[in-house]
Parts: structure tokens; C-alpha cells; sequence
């Protein structure tokens, strides 16, 4: 029974009219009732428990090198849970941990684990330690679309879809925010955030921005803007307080380990056929590569490697998502990474 209907049934039993019944009667009437709700109380929490004690408890240590953190999508116990496996062996024995997320990130022995919940829709967003222990937690609207952890593990990012479900629908609308966890400032919406479009300040109420990504410094940051129906690539500068448009047409980067390379998703189709493709930008020369994944991927994609980038790809039968893998410059073929799972990531030590 819940707590509401808890309320109600004193309520009414309160008021104070004559119900007809004898002192005995209704004295057994409530011990009944208090009988039965503790039954289900008891039950509730029992199942509870239950449910717990079947689920994955593998041990995953967020500062361990030389592996590679992931959502497992794999029918059974472990679906939805945090899980690991070896960078050598990323199609052997998978590590399932407690810790259910919808969308996660690690980095140097923080982790951020964004987590769909609550009848009207929101997000919990968990900041982890090294042992997956929650140490934070955030409450944001919408659902979770997109987590970042800085290279040294101080500064958090996270986006959520607060109106439409799709960077395909025109009416979407997205919440990003940030985290610095050495003074644990949070920025609820980078919206506010002076922009600078190709040159001239620039503002307007349709901004919206997702997919912040910190370079090594912890201060620079790339993010994508959307304004007046295009998409931008941001440089951010969080201290100054100020952002910067660097080109168009690019969503979701992600910088690569030497901070020289960002891979993107691109806009090259106007229907919903494939619309996005991967693409490697060098922040140098502003020259971009487009990788040999032809399938369109809707993906914040990450660095396997300096050489290597890894992502989300759903399977064409609608079946369910693996994590693939593409050279960085254009050459070779994609193949399989892990199967069932999404939302990959490699592990560094910490701190």
C-alpha cells in the first residue's frame, strides 16, 4: 500500500462518523489491516532484497588500466549493470558490477553513471569513486542522453534530452551541465554561457548544447551548439567563462589522448536515412577525415587508443547495440568490439 493510500484509509476511518460497528469488531477490522500491510511491506522488501542478491556483484575498479568500462545490453542478470572486460581480450569473460547505469563515463578513478528514473521523466546523475561508490548525487530533468569524464577525473559533464527524444526532431531541446569535483561547483545549464558565433557575440533563445568534452588542462572544452536550425563545434573556455564557435555541422566530440584530434559526428543526410557519419577533425589545420564506418551512428565516440576510436552501433535488425571499433585516419574496416553493450569507455589509473 502506498504512502498515499495510507493516508486516505486514515482519512476516512478517522473522520469521527458511527459506522455501524462494535468496539470488538472494528478493533479486529485494524489488526487485520495491520496485519495484511505488514505482509506486504514484509514482501515487498523480501522481493527487494531478492532481486539484489540476483544480481551481478563482480567487483569493477574504476582505476584499473588496461580495461575497458561499458554498459552491458546482453539479455540476463547483467543487462543494464556497469560492466568490464580486458582491452586485449574485449570479446572474452565480461566483469558485471552491482551498479546500474543508462549512460556512463570513467576517467583516472571517477565515474559518472546517469540513471533514467521517477514517474515524470528525470535523470540521477551518480558521481563514483574509484570503487564504484556514489559519492554524489545530482537530479536533472529529462532523460540521459550524454556523460563525459576529464582526463584527470576532476570535471564531469552530462547532457539530457528535456523535450523530444532525437537530435532528429526539430522540437528537441537539451540540458547540459557541469561539475567541478575539486570544489564541487555545478553548473546546472552552460546555456547561459557568453557565446561568440563565427565572430560576433551572439545570443538567442533557441541555444542549445551537448556533448561537453575537457581537454587535458580541465579549463578548455568542446561542446556542440545549436542555434537557428545548424549545429556548431564550441571551444569553451571554463574559467573565463566564455565559448567560442569553431565550425559547422559537427555534434558530439571527443577529443583524442594527445588533444591534437576530435571525433565527431556529421550531419551528411537530410532525411532520417543514415543522416550521421564519423568523422576525425584536426584542430590544427581544421582538416577533417571521414572514417570508414559508412553506418550512421547517433554516438558521443570515444578513444580506444591514439590510433583507434570506439562506439554505440545499433544493430540493423533493431535487436540491440554493440560497441564497434574504426581506425582514426579514415583506413582499415570496422568490426565488432564487444558485443551487447554501449556507452564504452577506457579505464586509467587514478588519482
Amino acid at each position: 500500500m502506498s504512502a498515499e493510500e495510507q493516508r486516505g484509509t486514515s482519512t476516512d476511518t478517522g473522520s469521527g462518523g458511527d459506522t455501524g460497528l462494535s468496539t470488538r469488531t472494528k478493533a479486529l477490522v485494524l489488526v487485520v489491516t495491520a496485519l495484511v500491510l505488514a505482509t506486504t511491506v514484509t514482501g515487498y522488501v523480501l522481493h527487494s532484497r531478492g532481486d539484489a542478491a540476483a544480481g551481478p556483484t563482480g567487483h569493477i575498479a574504476l582505476d584499473t588500466p588496461g580495461r575497458i568500462l561499458f554498459r552491458d545490453t546482453a539479455h540476463g542478470a547483467g543487462f543494464g549493470h556497469a560492466a568490464t572486460v580486458p582491452t586485449t581480450r574485449p570479446g572474452g569473460p565480461r566483469t558485471d558490477g552491482p551498479t546500474r547505469c543508462d549512460r556512463l563515463y570513467a576517467a583516472h578513478g571517477t565515474g559518472i553513471c546517469l540513471q533514467r528514473g521517477g514517474p515524470v521523466p528525470a535523470t540521477y546523475v551518480g558521481v563514483l569513486d574509484r570503487g564504484m561508490r556514489q559519492t554524489r548525487q545530482v537530479k536533472a530533468a529529462g532523460f540521459p542522453n550524454r556523460a563525459r569524464v576529464s582526463a584527470s577525473g576532476a570535471m564531469l559533464s552530462w547532457t539530457t534530452f528535456v523535450q523530444g527524444d532525437s537530435y532528429l526532431r526539430d522540437d528537441f531541446s537539451t540540458r547540459t551541465s557541469i561539475l567541478d569535483t575539486r570544489t564541487g561547483k555545478l553548473v546546472s545549464n552552460v546555456e547561459g554561457i557568453p557565446l561568440t558565433l563565427e565572430g560576433k557575440p551572439y545570443h538567442a533563445a533557441d541555444v542549445n548544447y551537448w556533448g561537453v568534452n575537457f581537454a587535458a588542462d580541465d579549463n578548455t572544452f568542446y561542446a556542440t551548439v545549436r542555434t537557428g536550425g545548424r549545429t556548431y563545434l564550441v571551444e569553451g573556455d571554463y574559467r573565463k567563462w566564455t565559448a567560442r564557435t569553431l565550425r559547422t555541422n559537427a555534434e558530439c566530440p571527443s577529443l583524442s589522448p594527445d588533444g591534437t584530434r576530435i571525433v565527431f559526428k556529421k550531419r551528411v543526410n537530410a532525411s532520417a536515412n543514415r543522416p550521421w557519419r564519423l568523422y576525425v577533425l584536426d584542430l590544427a589545420t581544421m582538416e577533417e577525415t571521414p572514417l570508414a564506418e559508412v553506418h550512421s551512428i547517433d554516438d558521443q565516440a570515444a578513444w580506444l587508443d591514439g590510433h583507434t576510436v570506439m562506439y554505440g552501433r545499433a544493430r540493423g535488425s533493431g535487436s540491440g547495440w554493440d560497441v564497434w571499433a574504426v581506425p582514426s585516419d579514415g583506413t582499415g574496416t570496422p568490426h565488432v568490439l564487444i558485443h551487447d553493450a554501449t556507452s564504452p569507455a577506457v579505464l586509467t589509473a587514478g588519482r
